[in-house]
């Protein structure tokens, strides 16, 4: 059978993993084990699936799987772990909006803006110290098709488009946690906003105006972020590698 042993290969890759391929996403909540168990299975894929149709979607190797491990090591012993990541990418129905005229004056005799939302990725951490940690990345492309007339009396149409992306990181504390004021401000980039409360929480938001050049840049932005929130907290001590 054409393709057989790639299949085959395929129906014994973790469940997760399957989801990635077939359906270019998936979401689930699982300890930590659980989750060692599908990055076992997803560094096994490029050694047994070779055909282009069936490879990892991007930004799975390089910026999932390195999120995955960090979190993972701050989970408490009875903590989880909850991931939806969609990459299936932007253009894909139900993510672009209906299109919206625009005012416009002559020359230009018509604009339209068209606006695209990919929430591709949503993370919740159960930490070890009692804190939730909630992450949210988002995509975020407006697009533009103007057409004009030129003194020539011909029309001619041009499209632009910009692109976003927000990162959005929430850490709510444990009940009676403290908050604090870190020495150094954050970086001018990233917002914070301390909620006061029996359980306070710590937001921080990035919003880039263009998308990362390589996953390694998506992922430094996104570790930045989520790292922000723990400076407002007193730290129990120092040496352990993790974001907490």
């Amino acid at each position: 059978m054409f393709w057989g042993k790639q299949k085959a290969a395929i129906a014994g890759f973790h469940p997760l993993h399957q989801a990635l391929v077939w359906q270019r996403g998936f979401a689930a909540t699982q300890p930590a084990e659980g989750w060692a168990a599908l990055i076992a299975s997803l560094h096994r894929h490029a050694g047994l699936v070779r055909r282009a149709k069936w490879a990892l979607p991007p930004r799975t190797l390089d910026v999932l799987v390195p999120l995955i491990l960090e979190l993972c090591s701050d989970l408490g012993p009875k903590g989880t772990l909850t991931v939806a990541a969609d990459l299936r990418g932007r253009d894909v129905p139900g993510k672009t909006g209906p299109s919206r005229d625009l005012p416009v004056r002559p020359p230009v005799r018509s604009a339209t803006e068209t606006l695209t939302v990919d929430p591709w990725l949503r993370v919740r951490a159960e930490l070890r110290d009692g804190s939730i940690l909630e992450l949210l990345v988002v995509d975020r492309t407006r697009e533009r098709r103007i057409a004009k007339r030129n003194p020539r009396g011909k029309y001619k149409a041009k499209r632009k488009s910009k692109s976003i992306q927000i990162i959005k990181v929430r850490r709510r504390l444990a009940k009676g946690a403290r908050s604090r004021v870190p020495a150094a401000p954050p970086p001018a980039w990233i917002g914070v906003f301390v909620r006061e409360g029996e359980r306070r929480s710590v937001l921080a938001t990035a919003k880039l105006h263009r998308l990362p050049r390589s996953g390694q840049e998506l992922l430094d932005r996104i570790l930045t972020v989520a790292t922000e929130p723990f400076r407002w907290t007193p730290q129990a001590g120092t040496g352990h590698r993790s974001l907490s």
